[in-house]
């Protein structure tokens, strides 16, 4: 079975997120524990699992795992799907390919340019009081504070760019508030500095998931993407995501959706053998 690992949300090698990719064959899912290994094993935030579907509105399933949970919701192993897909002459440029997953039917298109853009679940913030004790916990004092819905992120906003780069968050007193709101991630994010080529800056921390910061959060950007566009007026963005690796979302609210575009690079290419 071949297995590969993919740098999504950037065009450069060693950057942006690292995900598993397994294209699987048709027929019933491997045994969730086995998928559970691999992810352990590859021991990058992802790892994105997809097999032909037998659904009459969709072209694949798609399921992603960390190495602790099933999520919901994943955009950075989808587009490595994606661009894994392209690269074994599943979906041509210029094409699209739908997927059935616990967050319904997702559509992923392919430009000729190399550039993938995913269609996604809006997750219209909302203002909320922030929990007792997450200023100490991410060491820093939000301006607001932002549920998202069923994403169950809460999104941190600070005062500038500065201040969402210099974080150095407790994780385990995060986790203790993520165990108790009930939440997947937080979310800090402020505008942009000055002369920046992007929009606004994010990260992003879900040590109860088992990822302390995950390097490029597509999934996240279904948040950021509506609450930017209100406060900056505009809807076509550009997040970059501020971890060690780093990485750009073009992100474009409409609707009740939020379009997800990013380049890809394949970094390894193998034999999975057991």
């Amino acid at each position: 079975m071949r297995i590969r690992v993919v740098d999504a949300f950037t065009d450069k090698p060693f950057t942006g997120n690292p995900a598993g990719v397994c294209l699987l064959a048709a027929g019933d899912w491997p045994d969730e524990g086995w998928m559970r290994a691999v992810t352990a094993e590859m021991r990058h935030s992802e790892t994105a699992f997809a097999r032909p579907s037998e659904q009459p509105d969709a072209d694949w399933d798609l399921r992603w795992f960390t190495p602790v949970v099933e999520e919901n919701l994943c955009g950075h192993a989808t587009l490595a799907t994606v661009h894994s897909m392209v690269a074994d002459g599943l979906v041509e440029a210029a094409g699209e390919v739908r997927f059935t997953s616990r967050s319904g039917i997702l559509v992923a298109k392919v430009g000729t340019d190399g550039w993938i853009t995913l269609d996604f679940p809006i997750a219209e913030p909302t203002e909320r009081p922030a929990p007792d004790g997450l200023a100490a916990a991410l060491g820093g004092v939000p301006e607001a504070v932002y549920g998202t819905g069923r994403l169950r992120d809460l999104l941190v906003v600070l005062a500038d760019d500065e201040s969402v780069r210099g974080l150095e968050p407790d994780f385990d007193a995060l986790t203790k508030i993520t165990e108790r709101e009930d939440l997947r991630g937080i979310v800090p994010t402020a505008v942009a500095a000055d002369g920046a080529e992007y929009d606004f800056v994010s990260r992003f921390f879900s040590p109860g998931d088992g990822l302390p910061e995950d390097p490029v959060t597509g999934s996240a950007h279904t948040a950021l993407a509506p609450y930017w566009a209100k406060r900056l007026g505009r809807d076509d963005l550009v997040g970059y995501q501020a971890s060690a690796r780093g990485g750009f979302v073009r992100a474009v609210p409409a609707g009740d959706r939020v379009y997800l575009t990013g380049r890809a690079v394949t970094v390894l290419d193998g034999e999975l053998k057991i």
